[in-house]
């Protein structure tokens, strides 16, 4: 593994910190987004030698300052993994505009913002490696999640425009499509939703944020330099035919 420069967005907890962590240990220099949870930001990056970054990413003038930043501090980004999310639940006969729009600006305007900010570097460097957090919804759809399903189904469009975009520069955009992961997402939900969950999952359990994160470590390195364009379930066979 080449050692480089790396921004974790939602790297806070969950999903993002355990990616975050494999990242280092693969002996990247990494930045750990984070859009209001400082402090366990803080904690995640002190554990793994990395820099605590706060981050927007619906504000593209926040995404360029958080760039600066990492920038400045340990080098152009290389490596780019776009895991900042937020749901907002709701059947969508009642959900609001706010309701939805917070999602997507999230989930998928933040993403484009922060590959956007990411390319020219990466264009400079000749190599790029951008790996967005997805989710099984995106193809399978989820009753009472129309915002968050739609959210992650544009992340499959755009994972695969960019790269076509910029694979002649060295760049590659792949997505990871988790299915039910045990995280702060999860843990909110009663034990019989949990249970119902579990229940749809061929493997009969949730998956846990490292088993996510070293897919994602694998989608960066180098070794994965002709992965491009591809969506990796990581779902315990929760998607299968999808």
């Amino acid at each position: 593994m080449t050692p480089r420069v790396a921004l974790v967005t939602g790297g806070s907890g969950g999903i993002g910190a355990a990616t975050a962590a494999a990242l280092a240990a693969s002996g990247h220099a990494v930045a750990v987004g984070y859009a209001s949870r400082a402090e366990a930001a803080e904690k995640v990056a002190a554990e793994i030698g990395g820099l605590a970054v706060p981050v927007d990413v619906t504000d593209p003038a926040s995404v360029a300052a958080a760039f600066t930043r990492v920038e400045d501090a340990l080098g152009p980004v290389a490596v780019l993994v776009n895991n900042a999310g937020v749901t907002g639940d709701g059947l969508a006969m009642r959900m609001g505009d706010d309701q939805w729009r917070r999602v997507l600006a999230t989930s998928l305007d933040g993403a484009f913002h922060t590959i956007r900010r990411a390319l020219p570097s990466m264009t400079r460097q000749r190599f790029g490696r951008i790996v967005n957090v997805g989710s099984v919804a995106g193809f399978s759809g989820s009753a009472g999640q129309a915002n968050y399903a739609a959210a992650k189904a544009g992340l499959v469009g755009l994972t695969r425009s960019i790269a076509r975009e910029m694979a002649p520069r060295g760049i590659t955009c792949n997505a990871v499509a988790p299915g039910p992961i045990a995280t702060n997402m999860t843990d909110v939900l009663s034990p019989e939703r949990q249970a119902e969950m579990v229940a749809a999952v061929p493997l009969g359990r949730m998956g846990r944020p490292d088993e996510v994160a070293s897919v994602i470590a694998f989608l960066c390195s180098d070794a994965a330099a002709y992965v491009n364009g591809a969506v990796v379930p990581v779902d315990g066979g929760l998607g299968m035919g999808h």
